[in-house]
């Protein structure tokens, strides 16, 4: 008799099994009141929450120009056969890569002077690009995306401290 009160009296009170389930009345206007409460105690939350949020992206910071190179990095082990058809996600991958690592190397707190020739390099590569990423533009200046690519890798294995 006494396990039985004991249950009774935790279920009541909102204690032992059961108790993180959301109670139930007989009365279903009752049950829709208290699910009204808790719906727009959550709507006054949202309104009163902060809505200054920074929305700003980040600047890159300078371990930003190891990770760039190291995806570009990536790619060295890679090629394609241009007028194949297999080229535009290669070509199109290290292009991209390539400007990234401009992007990291010019925010860089070295300094774009200390990335002078790989900053060169990138610069004459997209004069020579443009706009234009078409699968049939990159394969056309294939050798130029390439060699650029191999030029600065080369110049970073010659600044280990950019990258490690």
């Amino acid at each position: 008799m006494a396990a039985a009160l004991v249950s009774c009296t935790q279920a009541s009170s909102g204690g032992g099994p059961g108790a993180d389930v959301p109670g139930t009345s007989a009365e279903p206007a009752a049950d829709r009141a208290r699910g009204a409460e808790s719906a727009g105690d959550a709507d006054r939350a949202g309104r009163e929450a902060p809505t200054g949020e920074d929305t700003a992206v980040p600047s890159p910071e300078p371990a930003l120009v190891r990770d760039a190179f190291a995806t570009l990095q990536a790619t060295l082990g890679e090629t394609c056969t241009p007028g194949a058809g297999d080229c535009a996600y290669f070509l199109g991958r290290v292009t991209q890569e390539l400007t990234e690592l401009d992007a990291s190397m010019r925010v860089d707190s070295k300094g774009p002077g200390h990335f002078a020739k790989p900053l060169a390099d990138m610069k004459a590569l997209f004069a020579t690009l443009g706009e234009d990423r078409t699968e049939a533009h990159l394969e056309k200046h294939f050798s130029a995306i390439v060699g650029t690519r191999d030029g600065i890798n080369t110049w970073m294995q010659d600044h280990p401290d950019d990258y490690r």
